[in-house]
């Protein structure tokens, strides 16, 4: 099992060299790439997702299937692309067959890598996507039904959940909801 020693964990670089060594979850041995993030490591935007799905375990980068394709629209949006903000997930490995990351897989990849990560970029708005990534940040009685596109505050940091992006791919409805809170982020911006 290959644990990384916290100390050397000092840059972005670094975390990454570490994620693509990283046996210390039940994870590694079914991925193909690891998935440690990219995008701009100055940005004040930082969006965290559930997990990589199988585009993104062939690439190694996160957000590259239909729901990357969807995110990528909508930063266009609000004048963005991926090279302005960071981008990762809770988890850095597959979940076999897309199931939800267990939560000794969270804790494992948040705990050695996440909340580093969220560290060094010291992004001004964090945003989830889905409720995995928000439950990091949000009592476990909300739901995030009840408080997408609605900033909260967690330990000094803006968090701003939002659904994933998959989910407008199965139900076009949440399409024009994830594109109306999507474009609150700018407004947030502005008042941090």
């Amino acid at each position: 099992m290959t644990i990384p020693d916290a100390s050397t964990l000092t840059s972005l670089e670094h975390i990454s060299t570490a994620v693509h060594d990283c046996t210390a979850c039940p994870l590694s041995p079914g991925r193909l790439k690891a998935v440690p993030g990219d995008g701009d490591p100055n940005s004040d935007l930082l969006f965290i997702g559930e997990g990589p799905g199988q585009k993104e375990d062939e690439i190694g980068r996160p957000f590259v299937g239909a729901a990357g394709k969807f995110l990528d629209e909508m930063l266009a949006a609000i004048n963005k692309t991926r090279a302005d903000v960071f981008v990762t997930n809770i988890v850095k490995c597959r979940p076999p067959s897309n199931r939800d990351p267990e939560p000794s897989e969270i804790t494992t990849c948040t705990d050695l890598y996440l909340w580093k990560q969220i560290g060094l970029i010291a992004p001004k708005l964090i945003v989830t996507l889905g409720r995995h990534s928000m439950a990091l940040f949000l009592p476990a009685t909300m739901k995030i039904s009840q408080v997408h596109g609605q900033p909260k505050r967690f330990r000094g940091r803006v968090v701003l959940p939002l659904y994933h992006p998959a989910a407008a791919l199965y139900n076009n409805a949440m399409r024009e909801t994830l594109i109306r809170d999507f474009r609150k982020i700018p407004n947030v911006l502005r008042k941090i």
